[in-house]
């Protein structure tokens, strides 16, 4: 039975993901790297800002890793006034509301960005438990972000719908029995149903709390 939902952010909460890739390459350009179109999806697979300068910088020094961090950090927060609430999500948080469920954030996100978008929305209030990348050691698709979420609401991870728009942060939640509503922009259908989501919508416009019970009814 449905107990709980756990929102992703990015790309879920809000649709951050355009300003983000801007910010991502700006900050490549920077250090004289051309980053393909392609190649740059990476970063919106919810891995943890650290993972995603491994991957395109090799190793660095905790040093290196702060400091591209905070000029990431900067080239995102430029543009952040731009950043909108995705479609439906105002009407389904209150569907949420209406039945009592408790509301948690699960993000790869660092702390501080986090805080500073959801405050920015005025969204803070509405989250129970709020998880970041800074609070745990592995990012997605590793599940510990989404069991220390389920330990924060004192929750089975069975109980609890995921909403992610990302392979890796479906694989996370599936690992750990999770039900999985994928918000999928951009054609990305197909890949998150192949990762195992339970439902398939482009926005949550029209998204209905019962059809979501009745996935894990059917279970």
């Amino acid at each position: 039975m449905l107990q709980g939902v756990i929102f992703d952010l990015d790309g879920v909460i809000v649709d951050s993901h355009p300003i983000h890739k801007q910010a991502w390459n700006a900050f490549f350009c920077s250090l004289g790297k051309q980053i393909s179109d392609h190649d740059l999806e990476f970063v919106l697979e919810g891995n943890k800002r650290e993972d995603i300068l491994r991957h395109f910088l090799g190793e660095l020094t905790d040093q290196q890793l702060k400091d591209y961090g905070a000029r990431k950090e900067s080239l995102f927060r430029h543009s952040a006034n731009a950043l909108k609430t995705v479609d439906g999500l105002t009407s389904f948080l209150e569907q949420i509301d209406r039945e009592q469920l408790p509301i948690a954030l699960a993000s790869s996100a660092s702390r501080s960005r986090v805080h500073y978008m959801l405050e920015m929305l005025k969204l803070r209030d509405r989250f129970r438990v709020v998880i970041t990348g800074d609070d745990v050691m592995k990012g997605k698709p590793d599940p510990e972000i989404f069991r220390l979420t389920a330990d924060c609401l004192n929750m089975r991870p069975y109980q609890l719908l995921v909403c992610e728009d990302s392979v890796n942060g479906i694989d996370a939640a599936k690992k750990l029995g999770m039900k999985c509503l994928a918000i999928a922009a951009n054609g990305r259908g197909p890949m998150l149903r192949a990762a195992g989501a339970d439902k398939v919508v482009a926005n949550f416009n029209g998204v209905n709390l019962q059809d979501l019970r009745d996935i894990f009814i059917q279970a």
